[in-house]
């Protein structure tokens, strides 16, 4: 017996949800995508600002306090780090359109099944059933804690 992945996606051949489902999807992915674009548009601003100097109202371009320039950089750090979260999840929606457009979304990429409609509710960007997840991050915890060795590191 194969699986799913293996047998060309073979699990379920008819449509995945009523266009009105897909729709409603659609909808929701789009008021996320624009939503997070004007974040990462303020996150963007956030974290590439000048830190002390005039930035900070300062006529020189040195911090009044080293404590100050040690803040400075643990914000724009966090805003870093925010920016590509954000970043990394507007490629996520941007996929599941694509998906929608070509009438995959809602089936998982890993193994063909369906996406149980209350992840899809939960998570609508997710390409992946929370069967497959859990794998995924099984492997990468596995990974991380120097269990697997990393494809990079064969």
């Amino acid at each position: 017996m194969t699986s799913g992945a293996a047998s060309g996606r073979a699990w379920n051949k008819g449509p995945i949800m009523t266009p009105d489902q897909l729709e409603r999807y659609r909808q929701q992915l789009e008021g996320m995508r624009v939503r997070l674009q004007g974040d990462v548009t303020s996150l963007s601003g956030e974290a590439f600002r000048q830190n002390g100097g005039e930035a900070s109202g300062n006529l020189s371009n040195a911090p009044l306090h080293m404590a100050d320039l040690g803040t400075d950089t643990f914000e724009q750090e966090m805003s870093l780090a925010l920016l590509e979260t954000e970043e990394r999840r507007l490629e996520l929606i941007a996929a599941a359109l694509t998906r929608i457009a070509e009438g995959a979304y809602g089936r998982c990429s890993e193994c063909g099944r369906d996406i149980a409609p209350a992840r899809l509710d939960a998570l609508p960007y997710t390409p992946v059933c929370v069967e497959c997840a859990r794998t995924v991050q099984r492997d990468n915890a596995q990974r991380e804690a120097g269990h697997v060795p990393s494809p990079g590191n064969l």
